[in-house]
């Protein structure tokens, strides 16, 4: 038996609940972890509160975590008993142990600890992804970074920056924006005080952006637009304040020829050739420091409905853990 966060309804954080579970052993192609640390994003509470539906009621929330191995399925191979292992999965991280797909599973390297992966899996690969293949982001581009103080953002600003690109970050306030600007934000803008739009012309002297990074949907949406140059690339990878809801795609014309696209890690990180070649571009600018993952709360298992409103009450900067 082990202990996980079960939800039986959606609702808001009180519908978690700590309980015991059985984990079974592996199957084929499986392996059982020992979940060391488990990262917290905001996708997990769009799970549990129902604006994304679960396969089936009830489930365990969570899409990353880290450990190691402690059994292995029949037809396993590349792993051993007592491997650091980081990973994504469509759901369950919350819990001490779990199964695991061995093919989602990438090798630690030593220099990347157990928090650091859980805080870096799911965000650090979406980076990855975002500004290496999406858009491959080189010396002399602009780009802006919504949400720019965020765990996600902070990773966007630092390996934008390593990569040689001018990085305009937003925030909500000034200590945000701060963290912005250390992560790498070269300018700065106060969303709630500026209209950020205007203020992505002044800085750019009227040139735009060549790639808005956007995580926050509705609440920027179409203003996002209108930071981007000719054929510029409209990235959203998150709804934070909403969806983006319907539009006329006739506006991608007037305001320039732009791209928009809504994309998913699970579409680049299709294959296990695929998800290694990612992790180790990932692991090699975490291990070089070019981007660092900072682990600025910590949670226990137990604390998880508190962990869970300072989520969704903005408190939240850099990566959030809960140690199962």
């Amino acid at each position: 038996m082990s202990k996980a966060v079960v939800v039986h309804e959606y609702g808001g954080s009180e519908v978690m609940k700590i309980e015991e579970v059985e984990v079974g052993k592996p199957g084929p192609g499986q392996v059982k972890v020992r979940n060391r640390a488990v990262g917290l994003n905001f996708i997990d509470t769009y799970f549990r509160s129902g604006l994304y539906k679960a396969p089936a009621l009830p489930f365990i929330p969570g899409n990353e975590a880290a450990g190691e191995i402690l059994e292995l399925g029949k037809g396993v191979r590349g792993f051993k008993v007592g491997d650091r292992v980081g990973y994504v999965s469509a759901l369950g991280s919350y819990a001490q142990e779990r199964l695991v797909d061995a093919r989602i599973l990438v090798k630690l390297p030593k220099s990347i600890s157990y928090e650091t992966a859980a805080g870096m899996m799911l965000k650090g690969l979406t980076a990855q992804y975002l500004l290496r293949q999406l858009f491959r982001v080189k010396k002399g581009h602009t780009i802006l970074v919504h949400a720019a103080a965020g765990g996600m953002g902070q990773l966007l600003c630092q390996w934008g920056k390593s990569l040689g690109a001018t990085v305009i970050g937003t925030a909500g306030s000034k200590k945000k924006a701060e963290l912005a600007k250390k992560a790498g934000a070269k300018y700065t803008i106060l969303y709630n005080d500026e209209n950020f739009a205007d203020k992505v012309r002044e800085i750019t002297k009227g040139k735009l952006c060549d790639v808005v990074y956007d995580g926050i949907g509705k609440a920027t949406f179409p203003a996002s637009l209108d930071c981007l140059k000719k054929r510029g690339m409209f990235a959203s990878f998150g709804s934070a304040s909403g969806p983006i809801e319907a539009f006329n795609i006739g506006l991608l014309v007037q305001k320039g020829s732009l791209f928009a696209t809504r994309p998913t890690l699970n579409d680049y990180a299709d294959t296990p050739a695929n998800l290694n070649a990612m992790a180790r571009d990932l692991f090699s600018v975490v291990s070089k420091g070019k981007v660092k993952i900072p682990v600025n709360k910590r949670f226990k298992m137990q604390d998880v409905i508190e962990a869970h409103k300072a989520l969704e009450g903005r408190q939240t900067t850099g990566s959030t853990i809960l140690i199962p």
